[in-house]
């Protein structure tokens, strides 16, 4: 007992309190149910709606440093969501080609092209999944970060520094939209696309994006002619002319397709340009019409 009575006691006046015969009001001597019940951890979750100076690809708490979007920044957070079900499972972080990772990579496009104002992959932007540590995730963690970054050209993924949010960027008059090229060639290849005014001479256009099939990135890459096709299809809504066997005289085709690694994760975005070789452009083709994109 008096080994117990020292380790409590804070002073002499308590230790007399405890060896007293009574106990004063609102004493019970029972001193260890006044401790109160300890907090629960709380697992850390990113925030949405903030800007980093620099990316992350897996989402480590060391590297946690947000910054408001007013501030000169390379990464925005635009939004943060939860994975669950299969995606959800395991003791690792999803890997690529994972159903977590495709749910995440599935989140993050549906999030962002609501945010932007139109598909990520009609703009100068890029998209990153980042994902917890594995120390996190074995301690519960489950979010997944949508990070969008504004690069310097399609052909150029390196990231600019910017200040404001890119919020709406793919909307209104959208100066990081894809509209107008003209592509260098090296021998039959496109090496650069390089971005023109609509207004200017070009043989280019973007028109949209096409979500190709779920099927396996060897098979996708050995449908060359489909994929032709389907952009085609887009050309013929973009400029309004007939989508039938007369369109191959009227304009050819561009795409870039996602790698092997984005393709596995989910992306399925395929990047349509019209292209125009014989004759220069001086206007946007969207609505054009036959007259704009004549048969020749």
């Amino acid at each position: 007992m008096r080994r117990w009575l020292a380790a409590l006691a804070g002073g002499g006046a308590l230790v007399l309190a405890l060896a007293g015969c009574g106990a004063p009001a609102g004493v019970d001597r029972d001193l260890i149910d006044d401790w109160p019940a300890p907090v629960a951890a709380q697992q850390f979750v990113p925030a949405a709606d903030v800007c980093h100076h620099s990316s992350q690809q897996v989402g480590f708490l060391t590297g946690y440093n947000p910054t408001a979007c007013t501030e000169a920044h390379r990464v925005e957070t635009m939004h943060v969501g939860t994975l669950t079900g299969r995606g959800a499972e395991g003791g690792t972080p999803p890997q690529p080609g994972s159903a977590g990772m495709r749910a995440a990579q599935a989140g993050c496009d549906t999030a962002v092209n609501k945010a932007v104002g139109a598909d990520w992959r009609s703009g100068r932007l890029g998209l990153t999944v980042v994902l917890p540590s594995p120390p996190a995730w074995s301690g519960g963690a489950r979010w997944y970060r949508c990070d969008v970054t504004e690069i310097s050209s399609i052909d150029d993924t390196a990231v600019d520094l910017r200040t404001g949010s890119l919020r709406g960027a793919l909307s209104g008059a959208a100066p990081l939209a894809y509209r107008c090229f003209n592509p260098k060639m090296v021998k039959d290849n496109i090496d650069e696309m390089v971005p023109v005014s609509c207004t200017a001479k070009h043989h280019a256009e973007f028109v949209g994006v096409w979500q190709a099939p779920d099927t396996s990135y060897a098979e996708f890459t050995r449908g060359t002619k489909r994929t032709h096709q389907a952009c085609q299809t887009m050309i013929a809504r973009y400029a309004k002319v007939p989508d039938n066997s007369q369109l191959d005289f009227r304009a050819g085709t561009i795409y870039y397709q996602p790698y092997e690694e984005e393709w596995r994760n989910g992306n399925r975005g395929v990047q349509c340009f019209l292209w125009i070789s014989d004759r220069n452009l001086t206007r946007s083709m969207k609505n054009a019409g036959t007259k704009g994109l004549p048969v020749t």
